[in-house]
């Protein structure tokens, strides 16, 4: 039950809203004599539905009819925030949150001569199917859809003024302003604009999934302007529509600082657009806050307080890595040190650290800038990404003259990075005497905590035999409800495989070995596999089986140790690798 300041609080906006007036207001108060209604918004106008005899819906299972929703002006219809729903006995309901705001029902009875039923339902639900129904910008492509005087020019053609008139239309700006802020609060990390024959998909990339967003079906009309103004925005050459480009963005929305990374390639129907997001003001975690399992963390933190020597972060793009190395930073951040960045971008903006941006056009890359870094007196020194030979040599030759250098690098597991930084053509003595540790991460999606279930299905026993989880210890399974936008997941969570540098395993790189036996050799050593570290995950109700089996290989899971068994003498988890197939 809400505390009287807050119902009291929500009566006086849903009153300034027009949701309720003020007589109903003070009926609401004397009808409840101090007991209170409820303590939301729907509660608040089931009560009004009921004095007034009008029907009330939550929206949760109801079906707007396409057909019907077709009938009316999109711009209208978002701007009331009036959601026709169907036909009934000769009339259309209309869903509203605001049964005192006619002008918006009396609009709509002008321009379509329907006979309309208002149905009374959450604003947050009207907008929520609004926004799926209708799409993003809806409002803003329907008033451009209206301009009669307002032409596109042809991709092909050389009137490219025309095309720079029309990005800078209010309707496309709102449009891409949009879009833009909708990503960010949803959490996307990246923006797809996707141009096809008859269309033009926009997708965000939300847990590391790719999800449709609606948008208007004539939305393909305005395509050339849309992606112009994306490149005035990055401040790209908006006549160059042959060639691939590259760009930045930077965003301020309320207190939040996004910095946008644009890609433009063409392609068959036109140029297609990616945008990565990054929050350049995150709050920066603590060492506990990376959810390590102890030893890996234990192991860690020893490293950190190492005097030389190089620490790898590996894993593919859009894993997390260097978030773990910043917090890794933020963790030894001190007026004793000196530490310095050289990164492409800077994703986060540490207090008390020089952080140095790379800019190819310039010249300064990640070789020129480490060899710069080297002759301003660093203790420590962090390299966005190990990209050629030139920057991996410099790296080992910085760690053996006494510094101790963070980076990152593209390899599958721990053990690959040894025998990649030899392919890069760094010396395995250099490789031997400098690598302190390894540390391989991917990331599974978590559990939404509004929906998940507990799986009991046969399957599920199944694996927990086979992963040694008690009978009697739950294991969940994604359902899917309006908080995770249906997908049964919400954020994201790191599992991690740590390789320490043991006297074996820098013989084995002396020799040449291959990454299968410094693997094994690290597995002697205690070392945890991805797939071992995601179980834990999977025992502690995080995660699901399957999305630990979508991010590591078969190989990866097949090594499940035999201490992970539960008594009894339990399957291998090499059987989870062919149950998958």
């Amino acid at each position: 039950m809400a505390e009287a300041g807050s119902f009291d609080q929500l009566i006086e906006r849903m009153v300034a809203d027009r949701q309720l007036s003020a007589a109903d207001a003070r009926s609401l108060a004397l009808a409840t004599n101090g007991d209170r209604v409820g303590n939301s918004e729907a509660e608040v106008l089931q009560w009004v539905a009921g004095e007034y005899g009008v029907p009330f819906t939550p929206l949760e299972e109801v079906e707007p009819d396409k057909q019907v929703l077709g009938l009316f002006p999109a711009r209208i219809l978002l701007k009331e925030e009036l959601l026709p729903l169907r036909r009934q006995n000769g009339a259309v309901e209309v869903a509203t949150s605001r049964l005192f705001a006619t002008q918006g029902f009396d609009v709509l009875k002008t321009m379509t001569g329907l006979r309309l039923q208002p149905v009374l339902a959450p604003r947050e639900a009207i907008q929520r199917e609004m926004k799926k129904r209708l799409g993003v910008g809806a409002d803003t492509i329907d008033t451009l859809a209206e301009e009669g005087g307002f032409q596109f020019v042809d991709e092909g053609a050389d009137e490219d003024g025309d095309l720079d008139s029309a990005a800078e239309d209010a309707s496309i700006i709102r449009f891409v302003n949009q879009f833009l802020k909708d990503a960010i609060e949803l959490r996307a990390s990246d923006i797809h604009l996707e141009p096809f024959e008859d269309e033009l998909r926009i997708r965000y990339r939300i847990d590391g999934v790719l999800q449709e967003v609606p948008v208007p079906a004539q939305i393909k009309r305005f395509q050339p302007a849309i992606v112009s103004r994306v490149k005035i925005l990055s401040h790209l050459n908006i006549a160059e529509k042959r060639l691939p480009q590259d760009g930045r963005i930077k965003v301020r929305i309320e207190d939040a600082e996004v910095d946008i990374r644009v890609s433009i390639i063409p392609m068959l129907h036109g140029e297609a657009v990616v945008m990565r997001l990054l929050r350049q003001n995150s709050t920066l975690r603590t060492m506990k806050d990376l959810g390590m399992a102890p030893r890996e963390l234990n192991c860690f933190n020893q490293v950190l307080q190492l005097p030389h020597g190089i620490i790898l972060v590996t894993g593919p793009t859009g894993s997390g890595k260097t978030s773990t190395l910043y917090t890794a930073l933020a963790a030894i951040n001190d007026t004793e040190r000196k530490i310095i960045t050289i990164e492409d971008p800077i994703e986060y903006q540490l207090r008390g650290v020089n952080q140095i941006q790379v800019n190819e056009k310039s010249g300064l890359t990640f070789a020129r800038g480490l060899r710069s870094i080297l002759r301003h007196d660093p203790d420590v020194v962090l390299i966005g990404e190990i990209r050629d030979a030139e920057t991996a040599q410099i790296a080992v030759q910085a760690s053996l003259t006494g510094h101790l250098v963070f980076s990152t690098l593209h390899t599958n597991d721990a053990a690959g990075a040894c025998t990649r930084l030899v392919d890069m053509g760094v010396e395995p003595y250099l490789v031997a005497s400098s690598l302190e540790a390894v540390l391989a991460q991917r990331l599974v999606r978590v559990l939404c905590k509004h929906c998940k279930q507990v799986d009991t299905s046969p399957t599920a026993q199944a694996f927990k035999v086979k992963l040694g989880i008690p009978a009697d210890h739950p294991t969940y399974r994604s359902v899917g409800c309006r908080e995770c936008r249906n997908t049964g997941f919400h954020g994201r969570h790191a599992i991690y495989e740590w390789m320490d540098s043991s006297n074996e395993i820098r013989q084995l790189i002396l020799n040449s070995a291959s990454t299968d036996a410094i693997r094994d050799a690290a597995r002697k050593d205690g070392m945890r596999t991805l797939a071992e570290d995601g179980w834990r995950l999977v025992r502690q109700g995080l995660t699901t089986v399957e999305e630990v089996l979508s991010v590591t290989t078969a190989k990866e899971v097949s090594r499940t140790p035999v201490d992970e068994r539960s008594e009894g003498g339990q399957a291998t988890t090499a059987e989870l690798a062919v149950s998958r197939d």
